[in-house]
C-alpha cells in the first residue's frame, strides 16, 4: 500500500460513528443509522480511500460494514484488543471516540490489515469461511502452546503471529456474518437456530455451512450425519455397549459446545439431561443423548420454518 494512500478509521458506537484519518486532520461524526450510513457510503464512493478500518464491536458495526461493501469500498474489521494494544504501544493512553477512530486509521496505515473479501451468499462460500475460522482457531491454540515453552529470543515472533491471527479471526467472523445476512434464506435459518438457548451465531454458522441437510431429513438420519447416533455392538445373545461414531466431526464439536450451554440454560434440554442422570446414566452418555435431543429439535424447527417457543407452548 503506498505511503500516500488515504486510510480512514471509523469508531463504532451504538448511537454514532466517528471517522478520522491517521493525522487527525479529518474528523467527522454521524449517527449510526441506516440513512446516515447510506449517505457516508455514497460520499466515500465518490473518492474511495485505500482502506477503511473498523473494530469488531459485537454486531454494531455490521450495518456499516455491509453498506461499505455494497459500495465496493475496501473495509477491514480488526480485533478491538489489537487496536488498544497498538494505541498503548504508540503512547496513546487517552480514550475517546474521536481518538479511537484516529488510532484505527493509524493501525491501518502501519499494519495494512487485509480488507474483507466480497460478500458471497452461497453455501460454498459460507462453508469456506467457517472452515477458515476453524483453521485460525487451531493455529492460535498451537501458537499459544508454543509460546509457553519458547525462549525469550522468539517470544516476539510468536506474539506478532498471534496478533495477525487474531486480526484475521475478527475479519473472518465479520465475513461469516455478512455472508449469512446477504442471503434471506440463510438469515431466516440462523434466526431459527439461534432462537434455541445454547445455540449461538457461530454454532449456527457451522450448522448452516456444514449440515445443509438440516430440516430436510428425519431425526435418526440427521443424528447419524452428525455422528451422535448410537450403533449396536451385539453378537448372539450378548448385548454390547452402544457407541457413537462416524458423522461430521466439525458439526459434532459445535453441537457438543452448544449442548454444554443448553444443559445449564435451556429448560427442555436441562430437564432431559437431569432425568437421564437421575436414572443412572453416566454424564457422557447423558450428554450425548442431550446432543441428539438438541439436533432433533433444531431439525424440526428448520423443517417447520418456525422459531423456538417456551416448553409450555412448543410441541418439539
Amino acid at each position: 500500500m503506498p505511503a500516500t494512500a488515504r486510510i480512514l478509521g471509523i469508531d463504532v458506537a451504538k448511537a454514532q460513528l466517528d471517522l478520522a484519518d491517521p493525522s487527525g486532520a479529518l474528523t467527522q461524526r454521524i449517527a449510526n443509522s441506516a440513512t446516515a450510513i447510506a449517505g457516508l457510503s455514497d460520499e466515500l464512493a465518490h473518492d474511495p480511500p485505500a482502506l477503511i478500518v473498523v473494530e469488531a464491536t459485537g454486531g454494531y458495526e455490521m450495518p456499516l460494514v455491509s453498506a461499505l461493501q455494497q459500495a465496493r469500498l475496501p473495509v477491514a474489521v480488526i480485533n478491538p484488543r489489537q487496536a488498544r494494544d497498538f494505541a498503548r504501544a504508540s503512547g496513546r493512553l487517552a480514550k475517546t471516540d474521536a481518538i479511537d477512530a484516529r488510532v484505527l486509521a493509524q493501525f491501518g496505515a502501519a499494519l495494512h490489515p487485509a480488507p474483507l473479501p466480497p460478500v458471497d451468499p452461497s453455501q460454498a462460500a459460507l462453508a469456506a469461511l467457517v472452515a477458515r475460522r476453524r483453521q485460525l482457531v487451531d493455529m492460535l491454540i498451537a501458537e499459544r502452546n508454543r509460546l509457553e515453552h519458547a525462549t525469550a529470543a522468539i517470544h516476539g515472533w510468536i506474539n506478532e503471529h498471534l496478533a495477525m491471527l487474531k486480526t484475521q479471526l475478527a475479519q473472518t467472523d465479520a465475513a461469516i456474518a455478512l455472508s449469512v445476512e446477504a442471503s434471506p434464506a440463510l438469515q431466516r435459518r440462523r434466526e431459527i437456530l439461534t432462537s434455541v438457548k445454547g445455540v449461538g451465531p457461530l454454532t449456527a454458522a457451522v450448522l448452516l455451512a456444514e449440515l445443509p441437510e438440516l430440516g430436510t431429513i428425519g431425526h435418526k438420519q440427521i443424528a447419524a450425519l452428525v455422528g451422535v447416533a448410537p450403533f449396536n455392538h451385539d453378537s448372539g445373545t450378548q448385548r454390547g455397549q452402544r457407541h457413537i461414531g462416524g458423522g461430521r466431526p466439525s458439526v459434532r464439536c459445535a453441537l457438543y459446545m452448544a449442548t454444554l450451554v443448553a444443559v445449564r440454560y435451556n429448560p427442555t434440554i436441562q430437564t432431559f439431561y437431569r432425568r437421564l442422570r437421575d436414572g443412572g446414566k453416566r454424564p457422557k452418555v447423558a450428554l450425548v443423548a442431550a446432543m441428539r435431543k438438541l439436533i432433533s429439535i433444531l431439525n424440526a424447527l428448520v423443517r417447520d420454518n418456525r422459531t423456538w417457543l417456551p416448553p409450555s407452548q412448543d410441541g418439539c
